[in-house]
C-alpha cells in the first residue's frame, strides 16, 4: 500500500478540484490529505475563515475510504514575499504534519505537495519521494505576493523533486528547465458524472425549469480572471436570455455590477453531483476568461466538464489548452464577438459535434490522467512496478 502526504492548495470540502481528484483514484494508496493553512489575519478579510482558525484542533476526517483530512493549524501572513516568514510556516506545519504521520504509523510516504511554499518544508518530512503538482502560474496571482520570491521557492521545489507533474504547457516550460522528471499532464473531468447531461433526459432543477428563453451558464469559483464585461454585456444586449452562474465568488470579488439584471441568476455553490441535471438545461456553457498571466496557464477544470455535457461551449482563446479544441467550441477574443458567438452557439443543430466533444471529454477523463501519473512514477520508482 502506497502512503502518500498532500499538502494541498485548496479545502477537500466542498468544491472538488484537482486535487481531491487525483487524490481518491490513486491506486492501492492510503493518503493524509491536509488541508491549506488560513493566516492569521484571514478572519478579518473572509468571514468563513474564522471557523478555520481552530479547526485543526479537530480530529481528521474520513472522506474517502483511502483518504483522511486534515485541517492545519493558521500562519504567518505575508509569506509569499517575506522568506523568511515562509520558513517560520513551513517548520511549524512540519511538526504537525510529522505528528499525523506518527498517528498513522506512515514509514516512508510519498510527500505530494501543490504550493511552492512547500519548498521549506520538503526537507522537514521523512519521506520515500517528493512529488510537486503544479496547477498555476502561482506568481501571477494578486494580492500579498512577490513575484521573485513565489519563484524562486518554486524553483528550488521543482529542483528537489523526484517528480514534477504540470496542468499546462507554459508550466512545463518553466519547471522542466529545473527537472528532468517534469511530465504535461492537463486536467480532467469527471466522466461518467458529467456525460449524463449529454442526453438530455435528467429533469430541470426548480431554480432553472421556469426560466422561459435560452440559458447560458457558468459553473465554477467566480474568480477575478473571469471576464465580468463580457457577461455583463452579454446580460445587458439579450435581456431574453438567461445568464446563470453556478458557484461562488472569492474574496475580494465584487459583482454588483449585475444588481438590477432580472436576467443574471446566482444559484451558489451545489455539490458536484448535482450539477449535471443544470448542465443539461443550459443551451450554451460559458468560459470567458481575461486576458493574462495566470488565465494564459490554467487548466480550467470547467471547460472538460463542459466538453463532456456535449453542449456548445463560447469561450476566450485563453487558457491556451482551449486552441486544442477550437474546431468544436465558439472562439471569442471581445465582448462583442463573445455575444455574437453566443448567438451562433444558441443556434447550434448539429448533433455531430456534440458526439464529438463527448468522445472528445472521454479521453480527459481523470481516470485516464491519474493512470498516466501513476505510469510515471513507476517508471521512476516512486511507486512500485507491480
Amino acid at each position: 500500500m502506497n502512503q502518500v502526504v498532500c499538502l494541498s492548495t485548496s479545502n477537500y470540502y466542498p468544491f472538488p478540484t484537482r486535487k481531491q481528484n487525483v487524490m481518491k483514484r490513486l491506486k492501492d494508496s492510503e493518503v493524509l490529505y491536509f488541508d491549506p493553512p488560513v493566516t492569521i489575519l484571514a478572519p478579518f478579510k473572509d468571514k468563513n475563515a474564522r471557523k478555520r482558525i481552530f479547526a485543526y484542533r479537530k480530529e481528521g476526517v474520513k472522506a474517502e475510504k483511502n483518504i483522511t483530512v486534515y485541517a492545519t493549524p493558521p500562519v504567518l501572513p505575508f509569506y509569499n514575499k517575506i522568506r523568511l516568514l515562509n520558513r517560520i510556516n513551513q517548520w511549524a506545519l512540519s511538526r504537525f504534519v510529522k505528528k499525523k504521520i506518527k498517528l498513522h504509523s506512515f514509514s516512508e510516504p510519498v510527500l505530494w505537495c501543490y504550493s511552492p511554499s512547500c519548498c521549506d518544508i520538503a526537507d522537514k518530512i521523512p519521506k520515500k519521494a517528493l512529488v510537486y503538482d503544479c496547477v498555476d502560474r502561482h506568481s501571477a496571482y494578486k494580492g500579498l505576493i512577490n513575484k521573485a520570491v513565489v519563484d524562486k521557492m518554486e524553483e528550488e521545489l521543482a529542483k528537489k523533486a523526484d517528480a514534477v507533474f504540470c496542468t499546462a504547457s507554459g508550466l512545463y516550460e518553466t519547471l522542466s528547465v529545473y527537472n528532468k522528471n517534469t511530465f504535461l499532464i492537463p486536467n480532467g473531468c469527471a466522466y461518467e458524472l458529467f456525460s449524463k447531461a449529454a442526453d438530455g433526459s435528467l429533469k430541470a432543477p426548480a431554480e432553472i425549469a421556469e426560466l422561459g428563453g435560452k440559458k447560458f451558464g457558468f459553473v465554477g469559483m467566480l474568480q477575478e480572471c473571469i471576464n465580468y464585461d463580457w457577461l455583463e454585456e452579454l446580460a445587458k444586449t439579450s435581456p431574453d436570455w438567461h445568464l446563470i452562474f453556478i458557484g461562488r465568488p472569492l474574496p475580494g470579488v465584487d459583482l454588483s455590477r449585475f444588481e438590477g439584471y432580472k436576467n443574471v441568476h446566482f444559484l451558489g455553490l451545489k455539490k458536484q453531483e448535482e450539477l449535471p441535471p443544470y448542465l443539461s438545461h443550459f443551451d450554451v456553457c460559458l468560459n470567458p476568461f481575461r486576458q493574462g498571466a495566470l488565465s494564459k496557464d490554467v487548466s480550467p477544470l470547467k471547460f472538460y466538464e463542459y466538453l463532456a455535457t456535449g453542449k456548445p461551449i463560447v469561450t476566450a482563446p485563453e487558457p491556451l489548452q482551449v486552441l486544442e479544441y477550437k474546431d468544436v467550441v465558439y472562439l471569442a477574443s471581445s465582448g462583442g464577438e463573445f455575444t455574437e458567438q453566443c448567438r451562433k452557439a444558441a443556434c447550434e443543430n448539429d448533433p455531430g459535434l456534440r458526439h464529438e466533444r463527448v468522445r472528445l471529454a472521454g479521453l480527459c477523463s481523470w481516470d485516464s490522467r491519474v493512470r498516466l501519473m501513476e505510469q510515471e512514477l513507476k517508471k521512476l520508482g516512486v511507486f512500485p512496478s507491480n
